[in-house]
């Protein structure tokens, strides 16, 4: 979608952090943005600032629980009738948990996947059927994070949210190639957002947590992410530029490139010393071709 100017971008999420971001770089190259979040203060923050600069009127607030499908499907039919038909999701709520994984209870799995992979689904469940349905084409972005590819104890059912989505992305980047429909994963690095404060809307039937109540260590992760993140309008700009170049992967920051090469030489090294039967390379073959095959429809057409 290398010609962004009056086209309409759907963000959830987009009132803070990576996707206020996204809807200011969106917003500055001419689209007409809506901009959903559960939280009605950032959309407060995020409409006084566009109204500051002159744009209101390409902005558009929803508030959104992504987890709530029939919600969901009336903010498309909100954006539908504010802006006109939507090509640009970006499927960009996500929250955090800061606590062991081996101390995790459902009620944390419940909580994180429902919002971070389940937010995902919901929103390409939602949205897919209508950018098929109007046929001017379109771009799905969904936000992951590094912890798609760099795993710890210390985030463990987020990590495990965001290796999903990096998979389920690139399964769907494959499907809808010949369909006119692009597909990106977001791996942002720190940005400076609010996700350290998660907790305040986190549902009271969800509330058994192991997650960290040290109001010191949440002070000290506002710190870190106000003095060490990446600002939001930069990973905004890079979103918008790799949408442009239809890149699949939107990597922002750069300092994790010796520990992907050190992740995948470990993984290459893993890999048996032996020689397949005929059988097993020529599925293998067939299933290679068959990738290349739908990338290739999406660039001859």
């Amino acid at each position: 979608m290398k010609e962004v100017a009056g086209k309409v971008a759907f963000i959830t999420g987009g009132a803070s952090g990576v996707g206020f971001g996204m809807a200011q770089a969106f917003c500055a190259a001419g689209m007409r943005v809506a901009i959903a979040d559960i939280r009605s203060d950032h959309l407060d923050a995020a409409m006084a600032h566009f109204e500051g600069i002159g744009r209101r009127a390409n902005v558009h607030p929803i508030r959104l629980d992504v987890t709530d499908r029939e919600a969901l499907s009336e903010a498309a039919d909100e954006t539908e009738r504010h802006f006109g038909h939507v090509h640009l999701v970006c499927n960009n709520a996500g929250i955090n948990l800061f606590g062991d994984i081996a101390e995790a209870t459902y009620d944390d799995w419940d909580w994180i996947l429902g919002v971070n992979l389940g937010g995902v689904v919901n929103g390409v469940q939602t949205f897919l059927p209508r950018l098929l349905e109007h046929g001017e084409g379109g771009h799905i972005v969904n936000t992951a994070s590094m912890a798609a590819f760099i795993a710890g104890p210390a985030a463990g059912i987020y990590t495990c949210s965001k290796f999903a989505v990096r998979g389920l992305s690139e399964a769907l980047r494959f499907s809808l190639a010949p369909r006119g429909i692009e597909v990106s994963v977001l791996c942002p690095g720190l940005v400076n957002s609010a996700i350290h404060e998660s907790a305040r809307v986190r549902p009271a039937r969800l509330a058994s947590t192991s997650g960290s109540s040290d109001r010191e260590f949440m002070a000290r992760l506002a710190d870190l992410h106000a003095r060490a993140g990446m600002t939001p309008l930069e990973v905004g700009d890079k979103v918008l530029r790799a949408i442009r170049r239809n890149d699949f992967y939107i990597f922002t920051h750069p300092e994790f490139k010796e520990e992907l090469r050190e992740i995948f030489a470990e993984a290459l090294e893993a890999l048996p010393e032996e020689t397949p039967p005929p059988a097993r390379l020529a599925f293998e073959e067939r299933r290679r071709a068959l990738k290349a095959q739908a990338l290739l429809a999406r660039r001859d057409g």
